[in-house]
């Protein structure tokens, strides 16, 4: 049984560069370049003492071990992207040896060029959407019906009513919330070539402030860049006085844009 297999990060042209001799996820092994026809895959050794099927099992439930794999990963797709189109591939693709790599980029050509050509001068960048719960209510309760009534009614009836109220001020808030994330979407997808949702990330497991109104990845042409910072900016200050923050991020990999992901 071989002792090393190869970690792959991205696939891009032969032609482009690709950054070699980065540090791996294995901090023993370099990255390096394989190629096969028109098309280069990076990849770095790895010992599959630690990264074979059985190993991978036990350290992907092994949450500071997957932290520091997974930002290495990033780290290394991160600096390829600075010089060419890269077509990035999951954590945790692993082939027994480069020839077993130049196979894939052979019987993968023709998506992974389609792929190369969609992405082919554009950036992905998320953009996540915060807002205080707090301040939501406030403004709900500013158009909330019942506060003059509720004042008037008897203590047994003004109780009621009041209940109603906050039940009105919680249902008002939460279109608010949806509202404002169909405005901010709309407004970046209007200068974005793609757009994708995803699901609102777990607070403890990203350590956001405020709920996460949304969470999406937009697929940007590089010129445009500066116009979606502007759009960003010009929201968020739209948006203060319930709270509202845009966390935006890019350049990323383009993982939510691969016309057709590579097995």
């Amino acid at each position: 049984m071989a002792e090393r297999g190869l970690w792959a990060y991205g696939v891009a042209r032969a032609r482009d560069p690709l950054p070699e001799r980065l540090p791996g996820v294995d901090p023993e092994h370099s990255t390096v370049r394989v190629e096969a026809g028109a098309l280069a895959a990076l990849v770095s050794g790895v010992a599959l003492a630690e990264y074979d099927a059985e190993s991978l099992r036990r350290n992907l439930n092994d949450f500071p071990w997957l932290e520091r794999v997974a930002r290495a990963h990033e780290a290394v797709l991160e600096q390829a992207l600075a010089g060419a189109t890269l077509v990035p591939l999951r954590l945790c693709t692993i082939f027994e040896d480069e020839e077993a790599v130049r196979a894939m980029l052979r019987a993968r050509a023709a998506d992974l060029i389609a792929a190369l050509d969609a992405l082919a001068g554009r950036e992905e960048w998320t953009v996540k959407l915060l807002a205080d719960r707090a301040a939501l209510e406030r403004a709900a309760r500013a158009v909330a019906p019942g506060a003059e009534v509720a004042a008037a009614a008897g203590s047994g009836a003004a109780y009621m009513l009041g209940r109603r109220r906050d039940r009105e001020v919680r249902e008002q808030a939460g279109q608010l919330a949806t509202r404002l994330a169909e405005d901010v979407h709309a407004r970046l997808r209007t200068g974005a070539v793609d757009a994708v949702i995803g699901r609102p990330q777990n607070r403890d497991l990203s350590g956001h402030e405020g709920e996460m109104l949304l969470n999406a990845a937009y697929l940007v042409d590089r010129e445009a860049v500066g116009r979606l910072r502007e759009r960003v900016a010009e929201l968020e200050a739209a948006h203060r006085a319930v709270g509202a923050r845009l966390e935006l991020r890019g350049p990323l990999p383009p993982y939510n844009f691969i016309p057709e992901a590579p097995a």
